[in-house]
């Protein structure tokens, strides 16, 4: 008799561990997952952050032209330029707000369309910050 308890004492303890280690790899992941979730945020801020400071260079200067690179999350799977009061737009929509990029000539940019896209391309994103000497603001091409 003292055999039969002795063994039920051992197997609660046994499932009583079991159940702490799925705890804890199920939080572990969890963690990861968002740790992840704040890199991806991080590298978009960052983006958003070397475009502005891009394009005030350029806008500061009397005539420049120059291609920058930036990085993004492969989740973006393109950006685009509208005139609109927020004129950077994330896709697909929804993952990240629209942002709003001064000293850019709209007008130029998307002049054939109602937009002007860029393609991430393994998580790159490749454009042409162009002034010309007597203008105002900034053209991406």
């Amino acid at each position: 008799m003292g055999d039969k308890t002795a063994q039920m004492k051992i197997s609660f303890g046994m499932i009583f561990s079991i159940i702490l280690i799925v705890i804890f790899i199920a939080f572990a992941f969890y963690a990861i997952k968002k740790f992840l979730n704040v890199s991806d945020e991080i590298k978009i801020a960052q983006f958003v952050d070397k475009l502005e400071s891009d394009v005030d260079k350029v806008w500061k200067s009397t005539k420049d032209s120059q291609e920058v690179e930036y990085s993004l999350p492969k989740k973006i799977e393109k950006i685009c330029f509208r005139d609109s009061d927020e004129n950077l737009i994330f896709y697909p929509l929804g993952i990240v707000p629209p942002k709003k990029i001064n000293h850019l000539d709209m007008p130029k940019i998307i002049k054939k369309e109602n937009s002007f896209c860029v393609d991430n391309i393994n998580g790159k994103i490749k454009l042409i910050l162009k002034k010309d000497y007597g203008e105002a603001l900034v053209v991406i091409q």
